[in-house]
């Protein structure tokens, strides 16, 4: 008998199966998340309930839900269903799946090849699906954490539609949890488990948008509390923390605790401190917070704080956020700290950035005055009439390629909004800038003179 036997995707037997595996949504209707593509009217739902699909890849990050997906895709077509590990089929695994997929389109049967991690699949491996996907003998589902682009052949890439899956948000991860404490049949309701809000929060909050971990972490720790006389298993912070075996930090991702400790990372990169830069990163992500927001925020302090006295603080920024995405967790919070250092350790200017908040108090409190006319292209020659281009001193044509030509609005004349500072970068801009205004004085005395 093959090992791979194509059945469909009926509900095994309870005992011994972990709650992850129990708890999985049957329908459509107990799927949660992907509502942007699973939401009533949305071109995947209407394919599926139509049953008019082709072949697919669901990219998506750990415990979205994409076997869970495959599955229901199969139940709801009343297909044959054939799961398939890429990390444990070669060339020959593939053939014999193949062949028996053919065999059963002959019978009027259609059969769903779902191929979990299919990035780790090598070329001479996806190409063994490539003749049976085109000639229908199967509909493949793949599934990957893994940018496709780079993961899968071109030719399987362009014969099936990619789709893209989030993570689950921190409330629908609660929303899982909470169904699963309550449920009798499948889930925890036989434990008599009470969990606080608080607690689902804080499980929710440490899988990171990852059901499967959620999951794994709330039977855990019902099956590690003991119960009481009355029979009941009150869950508790204390008892997470031994389930977890690490300390619960204090933190509210959405309350007061998350604004306290962005204050002090930033605040600590601004005041040039690398080790409390380093802690309180650790400690936002120890505590579950989410890297990508860490990373935003840090593009900003690169802006904010540093600008021009180092210019390459922003593409550090920027590499760390692209790092930590290629990698992820936990070895992409390295990229991270070491962008935190960088900025800590970098010359610091907010030359830009109060700058801009001068122009943009200008811009609330003057009239919005037309562009003057030497600075418009005259386009057509109505345009030239008007004076449209008139005056214009072409920068290019000038020996040291600089004029005294105005390029503010007429009131605004003469503002200086960016003031570099003598940090880094920006005294080499400082003087840069002194001396074009030198230029600009003596191109205007010349002209006077004459």
């Amino acid at each position: 008998m093959s090992l791979f036997r194509a059945i469909e995707p009926e509900e095994a037997p309870q005992a011994g199966r972990p709650l992850a595996d129990r708890m999985r949504p049957q329908t459509l209707d107990e799927f949660i998340g992907q509502e942007e593509l699973l939401g009533a009217g949305k071109p995947l739902r209407t394919q599926i309930e139509r049953d008019e699909l082709g072949s697919m890849l669901l990219w998506g990050p750990p415990g979205c839900g994409k076997t869970t997906l495959a599955r229901i895709i199969a139940r709801r077509t009343r297909s044959e269903f054939i799961p398939f590990s890429a990390v444990l089929a070669g060339i020959k695994e593939i053939k014999e799946v193949m062949a028996q997929a053919e065999g059963a389109r002959r019978y009027g049967r259609r059969t769903i090849v779902f191929v979990d991690e299919m990035h780790r699949f090598n070329r001479a491996q996806q190409d063994a699906f490539l003749p049976h996907v085109e000639a229908g003998n199967i509909l493949l589902i793949g599934a990957t954490t893994e940018n496709p682009s780079f993961e899968v052949i071109a030719p399987l890439l362009s014969r099936m539609k990619v789709y893209v899956l989030r993570a689950l948000t921190e409330k629908q991860v609660v929303e899982l949890l909470r169904r699963a404490i309550e449920d009798t049949e499948r889930g925890l309701g036989s434990q008599q488990a009470e969990a606080s809000d608080r607690i689902l929060e804080r499980i929710a909050v440490l899988a990171n948008g990852d059901a499967r971990a959620a999951y794994n972490t709330l039977e855990a720790l019902v099956l590690g509390t003991e119960a009481g006389a009355d029979g009941r298993r009150v869950l508790s912070e204390a008892r997470l923390e031994d389930v977890l075996q690490k300390k619960l930090l204090p933190y509210d991702k959405s309350g007061e605790e998350h604004f306290n400790l962005i204050s002090a990372l930033h605040k600590s990169v601004r005041n040039s401190d690398p080790d409390a830069a380093l802690y309180w990163l650790a400690r936002m992500l120890e505590s579950g917070e989410d890297p990508l927001y860490l990373a935003r925020r840090m593009v900003r302090m690169a802006s904010e704080d540093i600008g021009l006295a180092e210019p390459g603080a922003l593409a550090v920024t920027i590499a760390a956020k692209e790092a930590f995405d290629f990698i992820g967790p936990p070895e992409g919070y390295l990229a991270l700290a070491q962008a935190a250092v960088y900025l800590s350790l970098a010359p610091k200017s907010n030359a830009l950035y109060t700058g801009y908040g001068t122009v943009h108090k200008d811009l609330q409190n003057t009239i919005a005055e037309p562009v003057p006319l030497h600075l418009r292209n005259a386009v057509t020659g109505l345009m030239g009439n008007l004076g449209y281009g008139k005056d214009y001193q072409y920068a290019h044509d000038a020996e040291e390629k600089v004029t005294d030509m105005t390029c503010l609005p007429e009131s605004l004349a003469g503002r200086t909004y960016y003031k570099p500072t003598d940090q880094g970068f920006e005294a080499r801009i400082r003087q840069r800038m002194e001396e074009i205004r030198r230029i600009k004085a003596k191109g205007r005395g010349t002209r006077g003179e004459g």
